[in-house]
């Protein structure tokens, strides 16, 4: 477990940079899920999320033997399924589950507590120690979601349903803990196990859900969920665990808000999709934020070194 008084430290650039690409390619993720699974599109959401993530599993589990990354035993696989169970099988079926009703900009404030519940886990658990920057960015992140998706706030939703997104936001809080709390495994090792047992737990429930287990016929959607095996989970979840293992989860953890902001951008881009000034006051608010909560360097801590880890087991 980490020393409880270890302070935030700024990381190197090429954690920066691993972070950074992780947040454009979950951003284009939320872009390819709207192509694979929604109202019109041929995957039913559980079934969707199921097929992506045993795929990517599957070619995690090939380059893991390819390089020789190994397996994990003991502990490190025990840490290794918990990441599976709670980041992408528990995490997801309350993420879909709560968004089946609930309006997606409500969804995105919801989700947007995850820097406030990571700072929380992280205390409880004695991974990093309490920071006034850590609290107040979290909630500058919550006020900039709350601003970008003003308009989607609505009013009489259910109650199960806003307990399902906020169990989903505890889940993706809890994960980043998990990953720092075990012995240290490959991220492509850890991410082959973790996709595979959440995969398998969507798939689960989308039989009992009565997904239909459809192949897709239609190119774009062959296109998109390519995407979302090969770019959105092999190569985004590995860095995901690689900036995991080289800075705070808590700092980590505003890539759930900095996500939605990277998906509006893309679809401006893409899909000609309109910028207001909400989205663009919110970002501010978020981008203060991040920079409170994650960036900014406390008084006499120096820069991560490369190679050095802000926080280990």
């Amino acid at each position: 477990m980490a020393d409880a008084g270890e302070r935030t430290i700024r990381p190197d650039r090429t954690t920066l940079a691993a972070f950074a690409t992780f947040v454009v390619l979950a951003g284009g993720n939320v872009i390819a899920v709207r192509s694979v699974s929604c109202e019109d599109c041929e995957l039913d959401p559980f079934w969707a999320a199921a097929s992506r993530f045993l795929l990517a599993a599957l070619v995690l589990a090939a380059i893991a033997l390819v390089i020789g990354g190994g397996m994990p035993r003991g502990r490190a696989l025990l840490g290794a399924a918990l990441y599976g169970v709670l980041g992408f099988g528990a995490a997801f079926a309350f993420a879909y589950w709560g968004l089946q009703v609930v309006s997606a900009g409500l969804g995105a404030v919801f989700l947007a507590t995850v820097p406030l519940l990571t700072f929380a886990f992280a205390l409880l658990h004695r991974q990093e120690r309490f920071r006034w920057d850590g609290l107040i960015g979290g909630v500058f992140a919550v006020a900039g979601m709350a601003v970008i998706f003003r308009e989607g706030l609505g009013a009489g939703m259910p109650l199960g349903s806003l307990l399902s997104l906020f169990a989903a936001a505890v889940c993706f809080a809890e994960t980043g803990i998990v990953v720092k709390a075990f012995p240290r495994v490959h991220p492509v090792s850890m991410n082959a196990i973790g996709l595979g047992v959440g995969g398998l737990m969507l798939l689960v429930l989308a039989v009992l859900h009565g997904d239909s287990l459809a192949v897709p016929e239609l190119a774009k959607t062959w296109v998109a969920q390519a995407y979302l095996v090969f770019l959105g989970s092999v190569v985004a979840f590995s860095l995901y665990v690689y900036v995991l293992r080289r800075w705070t989860a808590s700092a980590v953890s505003y890539e759930g808000v900095l996500i939605p902001i990277v998906a509006i951008l893309l679809a401006s881009w893409l899909q000609d999709e309109e910028i207001t000034w909400a989205f663009a006051a919110g970002s501010v608010l978020v981008l203060i934020g991040v920079y409170v909560g994650a960036l900014r360097r406390p008084a006499g801590a120096p820069d991560l070194e490369p190679g050095r880890v802000a926080s280990e087991p």
